[in-house]
């Protein structure tokens, strides 16, 4: 037996999904949210929905679609919206997929808060809840998981992740992403919101949006941050970018770079760039006393291996290929190929009651990381305790 599933928010993050979503063959009904009504009509009038979408599982708002009697909701606003959104969704008794970050926010602390009640909520309710980080399905983080679970590394000894975004970087020019994204009714809401903490003082820094650098690491070590010393850079040439809505005239860190320990004693290197001569970049490096991962090849005492990715994925399901070939050319989808694990796992995992990979507990390690090297960084490389929330019931 199928699910239900309604798709909150259609905008271009959202609508890279909606296809995936609908086309796996254990979601029998989907229903679509979002404030802008052409952004439905888009959906509901594209014969590729017809079988499972109905006029009368069309929403306008969240308060809205929450009322409806669909299993679970797969969020993809934006940013400032996706955990209170998850939390009120599961509130309502609806399973939740979150695209990422959980609350990219200028107020560290209050991401944390937010951390307590989202496993808070989770906890609490029993429902199924998955946190859409798309590094976790990435060839590279699949195979180097596989290897650490047949002891390949050895013991870990340190680990390098890294997100590298220039702001002006021509594919996705993280100007022009701000702009749209103020666009419409939620951006209008979001200005307002941002001239509070401009009031209160509050500097931002790319480090409170760190998931694409710190998963890779955690998923793959099965280890979490413990210390971290950070640093920042700040832009030297008066970019708007960097100063806009920003309490000093500076402006806030355009890079920054943090240096962690691990719980299980290895060392940890992450980079948040968003001012650097790289058009973009995704990516880690693992070291072990047996093994290493760099740069899509392996290295141990037998040599060195150079892998493609389809070496590296896991297999998907064949019936769930097959679905997915008819809904995207690219069958995997965006950010190296992770869209359709992602959509499969959640689906999957709702359907047959069970924990999805990755759970409240990973979310919240990817995140207060971030949230704190930006504190460090801010106190010119003071050594700060990352909180943690444990592990998952059964892990």
């Amino acid at each position: 037996m199928g699910i239900s599933l309604g798709l909150v928010g259609l905008g271009s993050f959202g609508s890279a999904f909606a296809r995936l979503f609908k086309s796996h063959p254990q979601v029998d009904r989907i229903g679509l949210c979002d404030r802008e009504p052409e952004r439905i009509a888009r959906f509901a009038e594209d014969p590729f929905f017809q079988d499972k979408f109905k006029p009368s599982d069309a929403y306008a708002s969240l308060d809205e679609i929450l009322k409806s009697d669909l299993d679970a909701l797969a969020i993809i606003t934006q940013h400032w919206l996706h955990t209170p959104q998850a939390v009120q969704a599961m509130g309502a008794g609806k399973h939740v997929y979150s695209a990422v970050p959980l609350l990219s926010v200028p107020d560290g602390d209050e991401i944390l808060d937010w951390c307590d009640k989202l496993v808070d909520t989770v906890r609490r309710t029993g429902l199924r809840y998955m946190y859409g980080e798309t590094t976790y399905y990435r060839p590279s983080a699949m195979y180097c998981r596989r290897r650490a679970a047949e002891g390949g590394f050895g013991d870990f000894v340190h680990a390098e992740g890294e997100y590298l975004h220039a702001f002006d970087s021509p594919g996705c020019d993280l100007r022009e992403v701000s702009r749209q994204r103020l666009a419409g009714a939620a951006g209008a809401e979001w200005s307002e919101k941002l001239k509070g903490y401009r009031r209160r003082g509050i500097q931002d820094g790319p480090m409170h949006y760190p998931t694409h650098s710190t998963s890779g690491p955690i998923c793959v070590m099965n280890a979490h941050m413990s210390r971290v010393c950070a640093w920042g850079y700040r832009n030297r040439t008066g970019e708007p970018y960097f100063r806009e809505g920003q309490p000093d005239p500076a402006g806030r860190f355009s890079n920054e770079t943090a240096h962690f320990l691990m719980s299980n004693g290895a060392t940890c290197l992450i980079r948040e760039y968003r001012e650097i001569g790289n058009p973009g970049n995704e990516g880690f490096r693992i070291f072990g006393t047996q093994g290493c991962y760099r740069d899509g090849t392996w290295f141990d005492k037998n040599g060195w291996a150079p892998l493609t990715a389809e070496q590296m994925r896991d297999p998907l399901p064949d019936q769930v290929l097959k679905a997915f070939a008819g809904a995207d050319p690219g069958v995997y989808g965006g950010h190296g190929g992770s869209h359709a694990y992602l959509v499969h796992e959640f689906v999957d995992a709702v359907a047959g009651d069970r924990m999805p990979a990755i759970t409240a507990w990973d979310a919240v390690r990817y995140t207060a990381a971030g949230v704190m090297a930006h504190k460090s960084a801010l106190a010119d490389g003071e050594m700060l305790a990352v909180p943690d929330w444990g592990d998952p019931p059964g892990r």
